[in-house]
Parts: structure tokens; C-alpha cells; sequence
């Protein structure tokens, strides 16, 4: 029982760190110092401290907002984030394909 929500939690998370943006900052700061082991407890701690930070806040919030709803906001969350990354690169895109093919209109 436990140790099922343990190993799910885990797979979960790892799975959706890999490439994070916390693996990469863990990554540039660790090729630029000499000091791995260090960058390794800091990168954990503060990974340690979100996760408590996101437990105990999650625990609370679900006895007052129903799941459905927490998912649903979860979702529409990244959907907005996603879609915020998104247009910068596409009207980059747009832009150079209007410039290469000699669009008059630009």
C-alpha cells in the first residue's frame, strides 16, 4: 500500500525532472565549479524543501478544494505555461519563414 504510493511518487517525479530545468541549472552550475558534491546537496535540499513545501500545501488544499478541481487548475496551469513558451517560438518562426521566402507584406 505504501510502498506502492512510495514507488509511483517516485517514478513520477523522477520521470518529470529528467530535462527539468532544475537538471540543467544542476548541470551548469556543477560544469562550472570543482565541487560536485556540494552542488549535489544544494540541488537535493532545495528539491527536498519544494517537494515538503508541495506535500504539506497540497495536503491542505485537497481537504477544502475537491480534486476533480486541483487537477483541472493544475492542468490549465501548464496548459498557459506551455502556450507562454510557445508563442515566442512560433512568431520567431513565422517571422524568419516570412523574411526568407521574400513576403512582400512584411
Amino acid at each position: 500500500m505504501i510502498l506502492t504510493l512510495l514507488l509511483s511518487t517516485f517514478t513520477t517525479v523522477f520521470l518529470a525532472e529528467l530535462g527539468d530545468k532544475t537538471q540543467l541549472a544542476t548541470v551548469a552550475i556543477s560544469g562550472t565549479s570543482n565541487k560536485p558534491v556540494a552542488v549535489f546537496l544544494g540541488s537535493s535540499s532545495a528539491l527536498v524543501l519544494a517537494s515538503l513545501i508541495g506535500a504539506t500545501a497540497g495536503g491542505s488544499i485537497a481537504a477544502i478544494i475537491p480534486t476533480n478541481y486541483l487537477k483541472l487548475g493544475a492542468a490549465l496551469g501548464l496548459l498557459f505555461i506551455g502556450a507562454k513558451l510557445l508563442v515566442p517560438i512560433i512568431s520567431t518562426t513565422s517571422k524568419n519563414l516570412n523574411t526568407s521566402t521574400g513576403n512582400p507584406n512584411d
